[in-house]
């Protein structure tokens, strides 16, 4: 079910608030997620580690409340650290290529993976998913964060930060219509093999009826 205009309005207007990390330390699968939680009165305004004081007073001052403290049960608020593949020990298993929420990490099946650092958000998810453990945390360049116009929070750009927004939702898109199609073919499938099973049995049947029919008569 989806919510109402009003309610869905005020979500898209505090996930602007939000830095798109898509990293679920608020206990919810994704920003935007956790901006319907906040507008729909399930969720409070200090659950965003990486948004940190930022958010939370961008926050606050959007929905007329008092700031407060960021809730530590969600974390703390800590400096960015972006995503590093040790290319000699990945095994291409793209166990972190599902994980990454913003497709920043590129590879093939049984060859090794690496990470666009400009796109990753530092969410941490790819960690640990890794069997190898070959992805470590590493300093962001220097420029990072510093091309295009600024957002909110120092770290990001307002361009990195669109991006990620946009591609998380467009693989969480991808994800649904792969999943729908998926069951398309699986209730194909069944529905074959209940057309199968039905005409299988509408021979048996004949066969049945042709061996119990009386004999021809002779006149």
């Amino acid at each position: 079910m989806s919510a109402p205009p009003r309610q869905q309005e005020l979500a898209e207007a505090i996930d602007r608030r939000l830095p798109q990390t898509q990293c679920t330390q608020c206990g919810y699968p994704g920003c935007m997620d956790y901006a319907q939680a906040i507008a729909a009165g399930e969720a409070d305004i200090n659950q965003c580690p990486p948004g940190g004081e930022v958010s939370i007073h961008a926050l606050a001052r959007l929905l007329a409340r008092p700031a407060k403290p960021l809730n530590p049960q969600n974390g703390r608020h800590q400096p960015l650290r972006l995503a590093f593949i040790r290319e000699e020990d990945c095994i291409g298993c793209k166990l972190c290529i599902a994980a990454c929420p913003v497709d920043c990490i590129i590879g093939a099946a049984k060859l090794m993976h690496t990470v666009i650092a400009e796109d990753c958000s530092g969410c941490e998810l790819c960690l640990p998913v890794c069997p190898t453990d070959c992805i470590e945390l590493v300093e962001p360049p220097p420029d990072h964060g510093k091309s295009g116009q600024p957002s909110r929070w120092p770290e990001f750009s307002r361009q990195q930060v669109e991006k990620s927004r946009e591609r998380a939702q467009h693989k969480r898109r991808r994800l649904a219509d792969a999943a729908a199609e998926r069951e398309r073919q699986r209730r194909r499938r069944l529905g074959d093999g209940e057309s199968g099973d039905a005409a299988q049995s509408e021979i048996l049947a004949a066969l049945q009826r042709k061996q119990h029919a009386p004999p021809p008569s002779s006149s």
